[in-house]
């Protein structure tokens, strides 16, 4: 894992790391919350607030496809 514990990042940002991400919306358009993102996709933007959002990794953890025990 690349990523680390309270790294930001932006639309478009590929995920590093799977785990729980905060998200961080632009200008109070909604509060922030939790979301779950898969490493190897894309950091998408908000449908509100487009790319003024951000990402803040809170809890990374190896995807279970990732493990060689299963």
């Amino acid at each position: 894992m690349s990523a680390s514990v309270g790294q930001l990042f932006k639309p478009g940002d590929t995920v590093d790391a799977s785990g729980i991400y905060t998200v961080i919306h632009d200008h109070n358009h909604h509060q922030p919350h939790d979301v779950t993102c898969v490493y190897g996709k894309t950091f998408p933007p908000c449908r509100g607030c487009g790319r003024g959002v951000e990402f803040r990794a809170k809890y990374l953890a190896e995807h279970i496809s990732n493990n060689s025990q299963f």
